[in-house]
């Protein structure tokens, strides 16, 4: 038994897996795509030069007499039939390689991250068999691409939970509990020393908000708790932050989508705008989700560098697998002038492909807690994101560590 199968009988991954067809024979192989059997490249070269020697046979038994010596008329004739056999047998060779030449760039130019069109079935039997075994073997790689992308993607969620929780539990609960002792010892501390408690107090409180703030990165909170719509509008409001002039436009009615398939346009747009901040040059950037009847369309616009011929790094390889798993198709281009345009467009209604995409299991033990810590109503409390239009009760989820 294959490896898709034993993939496939793992609990939970079948429903990862897009349906992989089963091999051709080869007799259906045979058959091409207008269901008329062809003949193979074998027998064509055999009829061809079994007829030209049919053809000399008939000349050699017959009547038919050469002069000697040979007069120019009788040589021109045998010449004419000598180069009518390897022009029959070119065009034979010609006609029936063609297909091995689409497969040979096919399989020169095949991405598993951008699946595309399949060579298509034709030519002589012995080519239109290799062509299906090829794409079969690229439906079972992608499949098998698929489940283990969609393994480590969810193993990295879980991770990235872990780690949000323990930030908010013991580093960000011993900053709170350094910043209550500092605040006592800045009552009792010397005139002279004052200052300096006071410098210390703002630089633990500071560490306190960016533990805060790593901790809605590794975990959109505001996802789960406010949807897609305020989650992405909070995105904005965290790099404009970060310099950035951030223009929104999220429609509030958005389709049903899966959990699955609003945290790929979450992380999408969240790498988007990663990538805009630290790489592109740019200051100001656009983010749109836009709806259809068949789909939803997130675009990520800049006004920065562009991507030029540069190859493409971690970040858009990994934007790459999560559209892969929910069956949506990731361009990364060139924009209008200048920058460059991030668009996700993933396929809605009941029959849309959407896989079962990394998304960790809520918990549900004594210690689970959402990884944000309490706002800090104090005096020195201070706003970490700044946008105009944003949804007043997001939260800032932040942008991940993967890189362009």
């Amino acid at each position: 038994m294959g490896v898709v199968t034993d993939i496939r009988n793992r609990p939970g991954v079948g429903r990862l897996l897009p349906a992989v067809p089963r091999a051709r024979s080869a007799r259906s192989a045979r058959s091409g795509r207008s269901g008329k059997k062809t003949v193979s490249l074998f027998w064509r070269i055999f009829s061809l030069n079994a007829t030209g020697l049919v053809l000399a046979t008939a000349l050699l038994l017959g009547p038919v007499t050469v002069s000697t010596p040979v007069l120019p008329h009788e040589a021109l004739i045998l010449l004419g039939g000598l180069a009518a056999l390897l022009i029959g047998n070119a065009v034979v060779l010609r006609l029936g390689l063609t297909p091995l030449r689409r497969l040979g760039h096919a399989m020169s130019t095949a991405d598993l991250l951008r699946p595309g069109t399949r060579p298509e079935v034709s030519g002589p039997a012995e080519a239109a068999v290799l062509i299906a075994t090829y794409n079969t073997m690229l439906d079972r790689l992608q499949a098998e691409r698929a489940a283990g992308a969609a393994h480590a993607l969810h193993a990295q969620e879980r991770e990235r939970h872990r780690i949000a929780r323990e930030l908010h539990d013991e580093v960000g609960q011993t900053l709170t509990a350094v910043l209550l002792q500092l605040k006592r010892v800045a009552d009792r501390v010397p005139d002279g020393l004052r200052d300096e408690v006071t410098q210390t107090q703002e630089a633990t409180r500071a560490g306190l908000d960016e533990i805060r703030r790593i901790a809605r990165r590794l975990r959109p909170g505001v996802l789960e708790e406010l949807g897609l719509a305020s989650a992405l509008r909070s995105l904005a409001a965290e790099f404009t932050h970060h310099g950035l002039t951030v223009r929104h436009q999220v429609p509030g009615d958005l389709p049903p989508l899966t959990p699955e398939a609003e945290l790929v346009l979450y992380r999408v747009a969240q790498e988007g705008l990663t990538n805009t901040a630290r790489h592109s040059a740019a200051d100001r950037a656009e983010l749109t989700l836009r709806r259809f009847p068949d789909a939803v369309e997130l675009l990520v616009r800049d006004n920065g560098t562009g991507i030029g011929g540069a190859p493409e790094g971690a970040g858009i390889s990994g934007m790459r697998e999560r559209a892969l798993l929910v069956g949506a198709d990731l361009a990364v281009v060139p924009g209008p002038g200048r920058g460059t345009d991030v668009r996700l467009r993933i396929p809605t209604g009941p029959t849309a492909p959407h896989a079962r995409v990394p998304t960790a299991p809520a918990d549900t033990g004594p210690h689970a807690r959402v990884p944000t810590a309490p706002a800090d109503t104090g005096p020195h409390a201070r706003v970490t994101a700044e946008s105009t239009g944003t949804d007043p009760h997001a939260r800032v989820p932040g942008a991940p560590g993967d890189q362009q």
